[in-house]
């Protein structure tokens, strides 16, 4: 049921020769940060493991974890299907083995991992969650399975191409019964136009904790290009009612992909940071002030967003958002939340 997902992107390309044109020092550069969502992989022209997370992470602001988000990548080649994807688990595994002891530097990579099974194997999705603990075991925290789904291939800006409705399919929730007693958590990926579709979800499964990806995905693209104000008077309320879920929280970032539809990566020079932060800003607080702080995290979603900043521009340009915050309030988007929900160590 789950197959790698192909290198194609439709995602920007990240661009060194461009990145190198823009350069800023780290604000608050002693702030801590949990990292809640990057990925590792190794794409023709595309490579982020190991040596990269560590590059950017070294570059200026102190990041002291990361938490591991499932791509398709370096899925087994062979067996099961529905267990390829532990491919990628025990590849992660191994990077953060390899970074926990500090030998590299004081950030522990993938400190929590999220993978991926497909939840439509329904009562039979227990044991392949088992599988995927078993050789994580103390890291893996979970699975996302995207839903991310609209009609018009235009407004498309994902890799997945899931069927529509997939949350309120009984097999699928049959499979997603099966992750509160394992303890484990659901990343959520989906359009602005279905957010009502995981509110149903969450209320009917109160006691999962969901994490909504990338601020829930407002398209820029294709039949909403030119209209994000109008875009924006029918996500807030989305956000809105979904707060209302207290078992849900949500990532503030994934905005540099192309999806949102922000032209920075058009520009002759990368945006510095307060250029990012002006045009992040409505959505990253919108979200703040539904959730609270205590349920919003920041995210890099590198290196999807490298096509449009680098990481110490990206993690300025949050800091920029969250000045005149409480040392609590920032303390809880930067790094308390994604450590409690991802259960971190944050010391």
């Amino acid at each position: 049921m789950n197959t790698p997902q192909a290198p194609a992107s439709p995602h920007l390309p990240v661009r060194p020769d461009w990145l190198a044109r823009r350069s800023e020092a780290a604000l608050e550069p002693e702030l801590p940060i949990i990292d809640a969502h990057h990925h590792l992989w190794d794409h023709p022209g595309n490579r982020y493991l190991h040596a990269e997370v560590l590059a950017d992470a070294a570059a200026g602001h102190n990041i002291v974890a990361t938490a591991y988000m499932e791509c398709g990548a370096h899925y087994r080649t062979d067996g099961p299907a529905e267990l390829r994807s532990l491919g990628e688990t025990e590849f992660v595994n191994n990077i953060a083995e390899a970074s926990a002891g500090g030998a590299h530097g004081p950030c522990r990579i993938a400190a929590a991992i999220v993978g991926n099974i497909d939840l439509r194997l329904g009562e039979a999705a227990g044991a392949a969650l088992d599988a995927h603990l078993a050789v994580a075991p103390g890291r893996f925290r979970g699975i996302r399975q995207s839903s991310v789904y609209h009609p018009d291939p235009a407004a498309r800006g994902s890799l997945a191409n899931p069927p529509p409705g997939l949350l309120a399919d009984a097999q699928f929730r049959r499979g997603f019964a099966c992750l509160a007693p394992r303890g484990l958590s659901f990343d959520a990926w989906m359009y602005h136009t279905q957010l009502d579709e995981l509110v149903d979800l969450a209320n009917a499964f109160p006691g999962t904790t969901i994490v909504l990806n990338h601020v829930g995905g407002a398209i820029g693209i294709g039949p909403y290009a030119g209209k994000r104000d109008e875009v924006f008077r029918a996500w807030q309320p989305a956000i809105a009612r979904l707060a209302r879920c207290p078992n849900v929280v949500v990532k503030v970032g994934g905005m540099g992909m192309r999806v949102f539809g922000f032209d920075f990566a058009d520009k002759p020079e990368p945006p510095d940071s307060a250029a990012l932060a002006s045009g992040w800003k409505p959505y990253a607080m919108a979200c703040i002030e539904a959730f609270g702080p205590e349920r919003c995290m920041f995210q890099s979603n590198f290196p999807v967003d490298k096509g449009t900043c680098s990481y110490v521009s990206l993690w300025n340009a949050f800091k920029r958002i969250a000045a005149g915050m409480s040392a609590t309030e920032k303390n809880a988007l930067f790094l308390a939340t994604a450590a409690r929900v991802y259960r971190i160590d944050a010391a």
